[in-house]
C-alpha cells in the first residue's frame, strides 16, 4: 500500500534524493508557504488531505513558515503519524493534533548539541578562560585558578535524551550524578535518582544543576523560591529546557544574595527575549538566544531520525521518539 507523506517544499528538496533511495512505496506531497498542497500540480488546501505521515523538519523554522506548517497540520483532513523536529512539546498545537487522533512522534537529534553546549558553558563559568586571554594580551605570566568538574555534583532535572547525554559528558569528567525522573532508577551514569518530591533533599547538595524537562502544568515555575532557597550556595543554573519552568524573580533574588554564582539561560519566558529585559545586563546571568541545539550534527541526525521512522512505519514496525498523548501539555 502505497504510503502518503507530507513536508514542506524545502525538506523535500533536501531529502528527497535520500528518501528515494530508500526505495519504499510512498506518494509525497510538498507544501509550500500559502499553506497549500501542491498534488500533481494543482495547489490543494490541506482540508482536502489525508496524510499517513507528516514530517515537521526544521526547514519549516528556518524558513519562517513555522505557522504555516502548524495551521496545514491541524487543517488536514488527517493525520495518522506526525514526526517534529522539536523536543519539546509544550506548544498547544501539539495536544491539538494529537487529540484529532495522530500519533507524535518527537525529536532525540538535539542531544548531542545541547549536552555540548551545557559543558561548554559550565566550563567558561568555571575555568577564567576570558581572564586568561585578558592576561596573555598584557604579556602577564600569573597562574588563574580554576574549579574543576572533577567530583562536583550534578542535579539533572528530566532525563530524556537531553538529559541523558548530558549525565554522560559531565560523568566523563568524573562528576556525581543525580537525576529526577518519573522513575528513582539508577544506573551507570547515574549515582542517585529520585522523582520531583526528592527535590528539597537533592538540591543542597548540587554544584550544577540542569533544566531538562519538559514544561507542563506539573513543572511550570517549579524553580520558584522555595527551590532557589534550598540551592547550595555557589550553585551553577542551566536552563536548557523552556523559560517558564522558572520564576524570574526567584532566580534573580537568589543571584543577588549570592546563593546562585551563576545562571546559564538559554530559554526564556518571552522569546525573542525583550531588548529591556533585566537578564540581559544581569553579572550573574550568562544568556544565548534559544541557541544550544544549533550544532553542525543537529540537522544530520533529524535526517536520520526521519528516514529511519519512515522505514518503520512503512514496514509496520515502531516508531522511535513515539509520545504518550498523555504527556502532552
Amino acid at each position: 500500500m502505497t504510503v502518503t507523506v507530507g513536508m514542506y517544499e524545502a525538506s523535500l528538496a533536501h531529502i528527497g534524493d535520500r528518501l528515494d533511495a530508500l526505495d519504499l512505496d510512498l506518494r509525497v506531497l510538498p507544501f509550500d508557504k500559502t499553506g497549500n498542497f501542491q498534488i500533481d500540480g494543482v495547489a490543494t488546501p490541506p482540508e482536502q488531505v489525508d496524510l499517513d505521515y507528516f514530517w515537521l523538519s526544521s526547514h519549516i523554522s528556518v524558513g519562517g513558515a513555522t505557522d504555516t506548517a502548524f495551521d496545514v497540520a491541524l487543517a488536514c483532513k488527517s493525520i495518522n503519524v506526525l514526526q517534529t523536529f522539536n523536543a519539546g512539546l509544550d506548544n498547544p498545537v501539539y495536544k491539538k493534533i494529537s487529540d484529532k487522533g495522530a500519533r507524535i512522534c518527537n525529536s532525540s537529534a538535539q542531544g548531542v548539541a545541547i549536552a555540548e553546549y551545557v559543558m561548554a558553558q559550565v566550563l567558561s563559568v568555571m575555568h577564567p578562560v576570558a581572564q586568561q586571554r585578558v592576561q596573555q594580551e598584557a604579556r602577564e605570566w600569573k597562574i588563574t585558578r580554576f574549579r574543576e568538574l572533577s567530583r562536583t555534583n550534578w542535579l539533572i532535572v528530566g532525563y530524556g535524551p537531553i538529559g541523558q547525554a548530558t549525565a554522560i559528558r559531565a560523568k566523563a569528567f568524573g562528576a556525581g550524578i543525580s537525576v529526577v525522573r518519573r522513575s528513582p532508577m539508577t544506573s551507570d551514569v547515574i549515582d542517585r535518582a529520585g522523582t520531583m518530591a526528592d527535590l528539597p533533599a537533592l538540591l543542597p547538595e548540587a554544584d550544577i544543576i540542569v533544566l531538562a524537562c519538559p514544561l507542563n502544568d506539573s513543572t511550570r515555575g517549579f524553580a520558584d523560591a522555595a527551590f532557589f532557597g534550598a540551592v547550595k550556595p555557589g550553585a551553577i543554573l542551566v536552563n536548557i529546557a523552556r523559560g517558564g519552568l522558572i520564576d524570574d524573580a526567584a532566580m534573580i533574588a537568589a543571584l543577588d544574595d549570592g546563593r546562585l554564582e551563576t545562571a546559564i539561560l538559554d530559554v526564556f519566558h518571552t522569546e525573542p527575549l525583550p531588548t529591556d529585559d533585566p537578564l540581559w545586563a544581569h553579572p550573574g546571568v550568562r544568556l544565548t538566544p534559544h541557541t544550544s541545539f544549533a550544532g553542525n550534527g543537529s540537522q544530520g541526525r533529524w535526517d536520520t531520525l526521519f528516514l529511519d521512522n519512515i522505514a518503520r512505519f512503512v514496514k509496520g514496525e515502531p516508531l522511535g521518539q513515539e509520545v504518550n498523548p498523555a504527556d502532552l501539555a
